[in-house]
């Protein structure tokens, strides 16, 4: 007799190499960026990426290094944060000190504010500077703050400019409203994405904490852009607390086979 794996299981494994493995907090420290780095190494693979404010950039990437994981993890920072202000310069100077500092991707906070106000160049302008401020040297995700922006319309414009303004990937939050990452957005976000025709990502942030609630966003993306598109190089999810779910989900099915097997001789 077989154990058959659970939905659960491959959702689970699936989430664990798409998820920003994330620390953004005003306690953080050089040791809870190296801690958090630690726990990158798991039985069942490793997160696409860690996330990390940007003066823990060189922490994480000397962390990870000890680890020997430099090249497998990604180092994710974030400018313009957690704020989306309207300083074009202050943005893109930011990115470019992130990218020099080792950073392989950055997410940039949208001035999500301007948008609701009605203005869409300084948005487009600012998006277009980080993205030149990367250098092709970094990925450069766009933070919407779908929370904030409410409404569908706004949502899918922000959506359509950070794509016209050259980013690679589009994400819901910064984690830091109360609203983050909703399905509903997601939705529209994904069609954004569909539309364009470009190669772009999307990231979920905020509020993902379960096997559950990822294998509702992965069901979401497979309609929409397929099966075949869901790869760390196109879906992500910026989580901190989604790890610790995920590796029990994982290590709960390990014992159950364990267990199976040993009861049945190893069939």
């Amino acid at each position: 007799m077989t154990a058959t794996a659970s939905p659960h299981v491959s959702t689970a494994r699936q989430a664990l190499a798409l998820m920003d493995l994330t620390s953004l907090n005003e306690s953080d420290t050089d040791s809870v960026i190296e801690a958090l780095c630690q726990q990158v190494k798991t039985p069942f693979g490793n997160p696409a990426a860690v996330c990390v404010y940007p003066q823990f950039v060189v922490t994480a990437a000397r962390a990870l290094s000890a680890h020997q994981l430099d090249g497998q993890v990604k180092i994710a920072t974030v400018t313009n944060f957690p704020h989306g202000g309207e300083d074009i310069m202050g943005a893109a100077r930011e990115t470019r000190e992130a990218v020099a500092s080792g950073a392989n991707e950055v997410d940039v906070v949208f001035p999500y504010r301007a948008l609701m106000k009605g203005d869409e160049a300084t948005g487009l302008e600012l998006v277009e500077m980080c993205k030149a401020a990367c250098g092709g040297q970094a990925l450069l995700k766009v933070i919407i703050e779908s929370g904030e922006l409410k409404e569908p319309a706004l949502i899918r414009r922000a959506s359509e400019l950070a794509i016209e303004g050259g980013a690679d990937f589009i994400k819901t939050s910064t984690g830091k409203v109360p609203v983050n990452a909703t399905l509903e957005a997601a939705n529209i976000m994904l069609n954004v994405i569909k539309d364009s025709g470009k190669d772009v990502g999307f990231k979920a942030a905020g509020g993902v904490r379960t096997t559950e609630e990822a294998a509702e966003y992965l069901a979401l993306a497979t309609e929409i852009m397929g099966a075949k598109w869901i790869t760390p190089e196109h879906f992500r999810f910026g989580a901190s607390s989604l790890l610790g779910n995920l590796l029990n989900t994982l290590s709960g099915s390990a014992l159950q086979a364990t267990k199976q097997s040993t009861t049945h001789g190893g069939y």
